[in-house]
C-alpha cells in the first residue's frame, strides 16, 4: 500500500523533499546533456551528477525509498570516478 510523501514525513518536510527531488532531476538532465554533447564540460557534468545523487539520495532517505537510495550511492561513486578521471 502506497502513502503520500506528506503522510510519511509530515507536511513541513514535504516541500523540502519536493525541492530535493526536482533539484536532483534537473541536475541529472543537465549532466546527461553535457556529457552527451562532448563539448569538454565533462567535469562540470560529473559534478552535476554528484549534486543530483546527493539531492535524490537525501530525498530517498526522507521518503524511505531504499532502492533509490542504494542507486544514488552507485551514481555518486560514478560521479567521483568521472571527476577524478577528467581532472
Amino acid at each position: 500500500m502506497s502513502t503520500a510523501v506528506g503522510e510519511q514525513v509530515g507536511v513541513g518536510a514535504t516541500r523540502r523533499a519536493r525541492t530535493l527531488e526536482w533539484l536532483g532531476v534537473v541536475s541529472a538532465i543537465v549532466y546527461s546533456l553535457l556529457v552527451a554533447a562532448n563539448i569538454g564540460a565533462e567535469f562540470v557534468g560529473f559534478a552535476l551528477l554528484m549534486v543530483s545523487s546527493v539531492a535524490i539520495g537525501v530525498w530517498a532517505r526522507i521518503c524511505r525509498h531504499r532502492g533509490i537510495l542504494l542507486l544514488q550511492f552507485f551514481y555518486a561513486t560514478a560521479a567521483l570516478i568521472g571527476m577524478i578521471r577528467w581532472l
